[in-house]
């Protein structure tokens, strides 16, 4: 995969240094019927800079939450080093929390409250660019199978998606996984529904996806010895899109288990790869920043 440089001639000018600032803030989801609380990585200069930035929705695993990423997952670090290192653009990147795994399972609508309410906020909120060019979506585990699914389901939505350790499991999670005791997945007796995975799952939408005419470029990878098994299920997807569009789709495997050093070590090439297919930051910069 080619490694995408950003901080090149004016560039380097425009954005001097690159120290984001992480926040927490929460609005009230009319889907949900509850706050929905998410934190936001603002890039170095965000608030003088009056430039609309690419933006990145960054999903946590099962059980996690809006902080989990930076908690765990050192996600403002990785993100000022990037940027500093000039392989990603400065960027807005907005990590949600739900209590689904990303879709409108039995428990609550996370999907719907995503797409209708999440996104809409977030593009009247903060100066990020509302098109296609400018939005794109990643996450691990529980968060990158939301991921593929958003990806097939609403191609015109993002420029790019990164699955991190993606749990798109193949016609069903393996009994260790946690989607087997996740109230997304339970019926009213409190039974783990086979056919509310299959409902939900990326394969619901495959082949939609396959027959239309918009190719989002996917990064998949996962750990070689992923307890779920993901690096076999990754690679079924990777096989499946690289069918497709070969020349869109990368597929990762790195030493280590179904755990955090893995999305830490790999959350760099993920950034570089999806914002590789976004647009700039656009807008006039101040007087004093363009000099």
């Amino acid at each position: 995969m080619k490694m995408m440089l950003y901080a090149a001639g004016a560039a380097v000018c425009a954005f001097p240094s690159f120290a984001g600032e992480i926040a927490t803030y929460s609005f009230a989801s009319e889907t949900l019927g509850r706050d929905y609380a998410y934190t936001v990585y603002l890039p170095e200069g965000y608030e003088e800079s009056g430039l609309s930035y690419p933006h990145m929705y960054l999903l946590h695993g099962s059980g996690g939450n809006e902080t989990s990423w930076v908690v765990d997952g050192h996600a403002k670090q990785i993100l000022d080093k990037a940027i500093a290192d000039g392989t990603m653009p400065p960027a807005v990147v907005i990590m949600p929390g739900s209590l689904s795994w990303w879709v409108d399972g039995y428990n609550e609508a996370a999907e719907t409250a995503f797409f209708d309410d999440l996104i809409p906020h977030i593009e009247a909120t903060w100066r990020v660019i509302p098109e296609r060019e400018g939005r794109v979506v990643g996450g691990l585990s529980a968060g990158g199978y939301g991921t593929v699914n958003f990806v097939l389901e609403h191609p015109e939505m993002f420029a790019a998606g990164a699955a991190m350790s993606p749990a798109a499991y193949v016609p069903q999670p393996p009994a260790s996984s946690s989607a087997n005791r996740h109230a997304t997945y339970l019926d009213a007796e409190g039974n783990y529904d086979p056919e509310k995975w299959t409902e939900l799952n990326y394969t619901a939408y495959l082949d939609d996806y396959l027959a239309g005419d918009v190719v989002v470029p996917m990064y998949i990878n996962s750990g070689d010895h992923d307890v779920f098994d993901i690096a076999y299920h990754g690679a079924v997807l990777y096989q499946k899109l690289r069918e497709h569009q070969p020349n869109d789709v990368e597929y990762r495997v790195i030493d280590g288990d179904h755990e955090w050093q893995v999305w830490i070590d790999t959350l760099p090439e993920a950034l570089n790869y999806v914002f590789s297919h976004t647009v700039l930051p656009r807008g006039e910069l101040p007087m004093a920043a363009s000099q």
